[in-house]
């Protein structure tokens, strides 16, 4: 109720007066069923207009931070966001994140639409990285659609780091669902994950028209922010335990960020 009456008559209203968004491919989306929306993440504002120009209510991972606050302001954070029906997110990796995914099954078991970044984080630069595999998983073990979402102009409206938007028309492109049930059956398979994962960024590259990057946007922001010593290579497939271990780390959609203002926006805190 409290997300119906938001999008209805606060942020729905408010944020079409101000930002005029323009949107291609709404029918796209289905009207009933289960589905990921699939989206490039270009600014934390991106988790408030795709939702808000969708009719049926979307579903988002948020990180388990955003759950645990202290405080008053922890508090209302946290009783916000479940409000909102945004689910907890463990981004600790490994066997916590595989087992934070099980809440983005349950929403696709459930008949919803989830919302996903499959980038994990926002682009530190307007381009395209690659994408993490958690998104395949989910869409393979749940035998459901993919619809790549392009947002246009959003890093426009609001750049990391700031806090107050900038008023400009932004955009959205809804892409045509994308059907992978010829791989049903063989979602453990990582190669298959990754063939998946690489034909939604192909279909995000070409509705949206960015440049892309065959590398981590996370591992970008660590160079960027000196701290490269951190990063773990990507596992190659088929190297024994660790191999696998690593794997399952792969497979979750680090910072998959909930329907709200980010860390950049107003008040609430969000994701990097």
């Amino acid at each position: 109720m409290f997300y119906w009456f938001m999008k209805t008559f606060v942020l729905g209203p408010v944020l079409k007066l101000l930002f005029r968004p323009w949107v291609k491919g709404l029918d796209n989306v289905p009207a009933e069923g289960a589905a990921i929306l699939a989206s490039n993440h270009l600014s934390f504002s991106d988790s408030i207009f795709m939702p808000v120009m969708v009719p049926r209510p979307v579903v988002f991972l948020a990180k388990s931070e955003y759950f645990t606050g202290t405080g008053i302001k922890g508090r209302l954070t946290a009783a916000f966001f479940r409000l909102t029906n945004q689910l907890p997110m463990d981004r600790s990796g490994g066997v916590a994140s595989a087992q934070s995914l099980d809440a983005g099954m349950d929403v696709l078991k459930n008949g919803s639409l989830l919302g996903i970044y499959p980038e994990g984080t926002r682009s530190p630069d307007a381009r395209l990285y690659r994408g993490k595999v958690g998104v395949a998983r989910l869409a393979l073990q749940a035998r459901v659609p993919v619809i790549p979402v392009a947002m246009i102009g959003t890093d426009k409206v609001q750049p990391i780091g700031k806090r107050v938007p900038n008023i400009r028309r932004i955009g959205m492109i809804f892409g045509e669902p994308l059907d992978f049930s010829r791989y049903y059956g063989m979602e453990d398979d990582r190669l298959i994950q990754r063939s998946v994962t690489d034909e939604i960024m192909y279909e995000l590259m070409r509705l949206s028209g960015q440049e892309y990057v065959d590398e981590y946007a996370a591992v970008v922001k660590l160079r960027m922010a000196g701290k490269a010593h951190d990063v773990v290579p990507d596992p190659a497939p088929g190297k024994g335990q660790a191999a696998a271990s690593d794997s399952v780390q792969e497979s979750s959609p680090d910072d998959v960020e909930p329907t709200v203002a980010g860390e950049d926006g107003p008040e609430v805190p969000g994701g990097s």
